[in-house]
């Protein structure tokens, strides 16, 4: 009799400080590993790290890692901050493409590369406008059609 696999999800909430993109990444593998899914880690790290290093360096404020599985061998990887702006490496038409020696500018054109699907969603809080909600920056790994 085959098992079905509920859907979970987990949220860890980060202060702007340097060493949380690097805890992040550690709970992102023992996050995987307890629900053994071990070849989704490389790809979900990348997605974590670029998505975490975009939200430390680009904003003030506390961020949160937000990781889900609706589906079997299916992940979302997110990242959710304070600034509404989306950066120009998540709008639909694509950034340029950075100089050569540009030390900046190709995390998030990777993350597009590599994802199955990708979005950003500008998010409000009840009662305001769209700049107090922040954004969600979100990409998508693993086999099976999307069910999000």
């Amino acid at each position: 009799m085959a098992t079905v696999s509920p859907s979970w999800h987990y949220t860890l909430h980060l202060p702007h400080d340097p060493r949380a993109p690097g805890i992040a990444r550690g709970t992102l593998r023992l996050i995987l590993a307890a629900h053994e899914i071990p070849d989704l880690v490389p790809t979900a790290e990348l997605f974590a790290a670029e998505l975490l290093a975009n939200s430390h360096c680009h904003t003030k404020g506390p961020y949160a890692l937000r990781v889900r599985s609706a589906e079997p061998g299916r992940l979302r990887v997110a990242v959710w901050d304070t600034d509404p702006r989306v950066p120009s490496g998540f709008s639909s038409a694509g950034p340029a493409a950075p100089p050569p020696d540009a030390e900046h500018g190709r995390g998030l054109p990777l993350v597009r590369a590599c994802a199955d699907a990708w979005g950003a969603s500008v998010l409000r809080e009840l009662g305001g406008g769209a700049s107090n909600g922040g954004k969600l920056l979100w990409a998508e790994c693993g086999g099976g059609a999307a069910a999000w």
